[in-house]
């Protein structure tokens, strides 16, 4: 247990070594995240995931630190997608840890958009911790032409991650991590104390959002 309580001292120093983001500093880094993402070559089915997603989850820097046992820890937000209107709700902010294992040595920082692609999804995304690859099935995203057709066909995971990692660290598996309401930055961001449920009712009106859900738009079209 002592190991355990070092490594997450470590992966939550390097996370808050730098200065502490504001909320709109946070949706800023996320459009810039997925737009990033969005470019890359093969990433076509990212369009069509979005744009039948129940949500959307943006994570702009997730810090993971091995040494045998890992960690990691990263703050983020959701956005909830009406399927009737189109319409996008949030942001609800949220964050993500946990523990790996197995020959690992590094540090690594990862970008990572995760796609609900159901009611299911984004009900327990809103309303508690969830754990992915437990709570909720979790698969990396399709790329690709091939994979666009094939994705038409069925999704079968309830989340699909795509990520941009800058480290030593090869890959970085979500099987395991936590996610949970950032209730902080949440009643920071909203000047109020919110449910979740209130809040991915509620469209906000800052520069910040707009952009984001912007962003959003354009990859769809």
């Amino acid at each position: 247990m002592k190991i355990v309580g070092l490594i997450l001292a470590v992966v939550l120093a390097f996370s808050h070594s730098a200065e502490a983001k504001s909320p709109d500093s946070l949706i800023s880094d996320a459009t810039m995240v997925l737009r990033e993402i969005a470019a890359q070559p093969d990433n076509a089915p990212l369009k069509y995931l979005l744009n039948n997603a129940y949500g959307v989850a943006i994570f702009p820097d997730v810090i993971r630190v091995g040494l045998g046992l890992g960690g990691r820890y990263g703050e983020g937000l959701l956005l909830r997608r009406d399927p009737d209107t189109n319409l996008w709700y949030g942001p609800y902010f949220l964050d993500i840890k946990g523990l790996s294992y197995g020959i690992q040595v590094g540090i690594q920082s990862t970008s990572l958009v995760l796609v609900i692609t159901n009611e299911r999804g984004i009900n327990n995304l809103r309303d508690g911790t969830v754990t992915l690859g437990g709570s909720l099935s979790v698969a990396a995203g399709p790329v690709g032409r091939s994979a666009e057709a094939g994705t038409d066909i069925e999704l079968a995971a309830s989340i699909y991650s795509y990520s941009m990692s800058r480290g030593i660290f090869a890959g970085m598996s979500l099987e395991g991590a936590v996610i949970s309401n950032n209730a902080g930055s949440n009643r920071l961001y909203w000047q109020a104390e919110l449910t979740p449920e209130e809040i991915l009712s509620k469209q906000a009106d800052t520069p910040e959002a707009v952009a984001l859900i912007e962003e959003i738009l354009d990859i769809i079209m």
